[in-house]
């Protein structure tokens, strides 16, 4: 009998066990089951680790090339011009004739004083007579005075031959406009038959001392490329024929300040951020230039600084900060888990497919997440894909 009691107790406590066991395993499963469950309703990120180095950038800009020296030139307003011998865009040389004007009014001016001239000569010989007179009738007082007449006679003959001849070299100069250089009609508003109307009448571009048009920058992006003054680039210019491109070297010949760049704006001005500017004045030399073309440069060069690169999808901003989501590892009751974590940054540049930041927050090592398949909020628990 008691045989019969032990086997009975010994059989109800492995039942118990066996309960026991089927129930933590019941539970231990549920409990898995349950955490895989809700690890599949957790946000799906992807990630990226930033890579240090430096960064790809760009300035870019247009202009319309202008020439580094002109000439204006006019002529008189009282002249009508008689002929033009030149046309936009013509190339000249040095002292060709550009355009004629009538002189004839001028002419008949000269002829007048030339006139005066002669009576003024009549006028000193009666002089001589006086004083001849005068000499000969031995009157000391006519004798002075005829004397003083004779002198004055010959300063005013002197006057008159020095005011002709400033006609004449007037005339000469003002009967005929004279490319002072070698270069390029680009303005002409003389018209044949009308007098000059306060316009320069035809201006005349220097080639030989070229073209320059000019970039505008950002200041901070030109430190950070080490670009300076007498670097040589390339520039690509639209021709007259077709608005054809043609690739010429063009040299930055000027780096000055600009008026700074005003972002963002508000009615208090909180958020305004001012970016220093500069301007690049760029100088081509190239006999088939002859102004007004349309000028275009694109600098492209890596960064003298490094940093962390970082995808442009990974970054965010709000009102505040600009920033990105880190993965962090935590441990957990059943395992690791994946905890987003927001970093504010400071990004120093960025071109169209990375940003460089600079922070003692992030390394190498970590991952940013460039996608998520729910927004995301810090300490929001993910997985990742």
């Amino acid at each position: 009998m008691e045989l019969n009691t032990g086997a009975v107790e010994q059989r109800r406590k492995r039942i118990i066990l066996v309960v026991f066991i089927s129930f933590m395993g019941l539970l231990l499963l549920f409990t898995l089951f349950s955490n895989t469950l809700q690890s599949l309703t957790l946000p799906k990120v992807t990630t990226e680790q930033p890579k240090m180095g430096d960064i790809q950038l760009v300035i870019e800009g247009s202009g319309i090339l202008q020439p580094i020296a002109e000439a204006k030139l006019s002529g008189s307003t009282e002249r009508k011009t008689q002929q033009i011998l030149v046309k936009e865009g013509d190339r000249v040389k040095k002292g060709q004739k550009l355009v004629t004007y009538d002189s004839q009014s001028t002419k008949q001016e000269i002829e007048l004083e030339v006139t005066n001239l002669d009576k003024q000569k009549i006028e000193q010989q009666n002089l001589q007579d006086q004083f001849i007179q005068s000499s000969l009738e031995e009157d000391e007082l006519k004798l002075r005075s005829a004397q003083r007449e004779i002198e004055k006679g010959k300063l005013d003959i002197a006057a008159q031959e020095r005011k002709i001849n400033e006609m004449r070299e007037q005339l000469t100069k003002d009967q005929v406009l004279i490319a002072p250089f070698d270069g390029i009609i680009t303005k002409l508003n003389a018209v044949e038959g009308l007098a000059s109307a306060g316009e320069p009448d035809i201006i005349v571009s220097n080639s030989g001392q070229g073209y320059k048009f000019e970039v505008n920058a950002d200041a901070k992006r030109l430190s950070r490329l080490g670009i300076s003054i007498g670097e040589r680039i390339k520039v690509e210019v639209d021709t007259d024929q077709e608005r054809q491109a043609n690739s010429m070297d063009g040299i930055i010949e000027e780096i000055i300040n600009a008026e700074p760049l005003i972002e963002g704006a508000s009615d208090e001005g909180a958020g305004m951020v001012t970016l220093p500017q500069k301007i690049l004045r760029i100088k081509l030399l190239d006999a088939e230039l002859k102004g007004g073309e349309q000028a275009r440069v694109k600098i492209e060069k890596s960064s003298l600084d490094q940093g962390l690169l970082v995808s442009n999808e990974a970054i965010h901003q709000d009102r505040e900060d600009t920033y990105v989501f880190v993965v962090e590892e935590q441990p957990g009751a059943l395992g690791n888990v994946f905890v987003v974590r927001k970093v504010k940054i400071e990004s120093s540049e960025k071109n169209d497919k990375e940003t460089m930041i600079q922070t003692d927050i992030i390394y190498a090592e970590d991952k940013i997440i460039l996608k998520s398949s729910e927004p995301l909020q810090d300490g929001d628990r993910i997985r990742l894909e």
